[in-house]
């Protein structure tokens, strides 16, 4: 199955979620089952929660080769907004063309 995934959870959220289950874990058997149990009340699967804590413990503090979370946004933002200017010159350079061709159907009165 392929489609567009989104974030639904803002970014303060799921660094609060990761807190959480730091915080939470020896509550529980397992880290597993401290993310199983926050998981069901924040509203989110289990993995998409083990997941956010995989990248804050390990590639957000520099223990493993990976984009941090931050660059990661700030890249996908500078992409949205790179694909938008193309997309506004694209349109600017379609209509400059339409107007050069206007331009010399028109008649010139002496």
């Amino acid at each position: 199955m392929t489609g567009k995934t989104t974030n639904k959870f803002s970014p303060e959220v799921r660094a609060r979620a990761v807190r959480i289950v730091l915080d939470h874990a020896s509550e529980h058997r397992s880290r597993w089952a401290a993310m199983t149990s926050i998981a069901a009340k924040i509203g989110c699967m289990p993995q998409t929660l083990h997941d956010l804590v995989k990248r804050s413990k390990v590639i957000d503090s520099g223990q493993r080769a990976g984009v941090p979370t931050e660059m990661a946004e700030k890249l996908k933002a500078l992409e949205r907004e790179n694909r938008e200017l193309r997309q506004a010159n694209e349109i600017l350079r379609e209509a400059s063309a339409y107007f050069a061709t206007a331009e010399l159907d028109r008649r010139f009165k002496p």
